[in-house]
């Protein structure tokens, strides 16, 4: 039985690797807006060492570039690439009209209830607030799966101490593409 198990365990795990993204088959990306500009260095050192296509389309991308996971990048992400809308159901004929408003009421009786004209559709997607603690991430658009990471911090957030690390970062990622056999 326990042979068994660890069978099907195996057979599994192989299913899902075969569904599973690939560093490999990343030829473009785009990078979502990092913390300190950092996707302005990485942009730069990916195109200068051919290590992929940066795209300023996101809907053109492999994969994305981002600093943060969670709910602030799932956010962008939605944003991204809308799921498609499912048919609503026919609205059944209302019985009672609304009542209307009365003169001088610009509003009407019902407006004081309604959500606000100048929110954002997110506030934690524009926040870079708990953003980028040396993280980066490449996550695959279609899976939806992390399929590269390293954690690189800068030592200080100056031009050159950033492209220091967007250089080591890339220097990285050129050396995971290209494992010597």
């Amino acid at each position: 039985m326990k042979t068994m198990t660890r069978f099907l365990s195996l057979i599994c795990l192989a299913c899902g690797l075969a569904g599973a993204a690939d560093l490999a088959s990343v030829r473009r990306v785009y990078l979502l807006p990092m913390a300190h500009g950092m996707d302005q260095y990485m942009a730069d050192h990916l195109t200068a060492d051919h290590i992929f296509e940066v795209v300023t389309d996101p809907k053109l991308a492999d994969a994305l570039f981002t600093d943060h996971l969670g709910p602030g990048f799932q956010s962008q992400y939605d944003e991204i690439f809308p799921k498609p809308e499912e048919p609503k159901p026919a609205k059944p004929a209302k019985a009672d009209p609304e009542p209307k408003a009365k003169a001088g009421d610009e509003h009407g009786p019902l407006d004081i209830m309604a959500p606000p004209e100048n929110k954002l559709a997110n506030p934690a997607s524009a926040s870079s607030f708990g953003r980028s603690k040396g993280n980066i991430f490449l996550v695959d658009t279609k899976s939806h799966q992390v399929i590269w990471s390293t954690y690189q911090p800068p030592k200080a957030f100056g031009g050159k101490e950033l492209n220091r690390t967007a250089s080591d970062i890339v220097s990285r990622l050129k050396k995971d593409l290209n494992p010597k056999k």
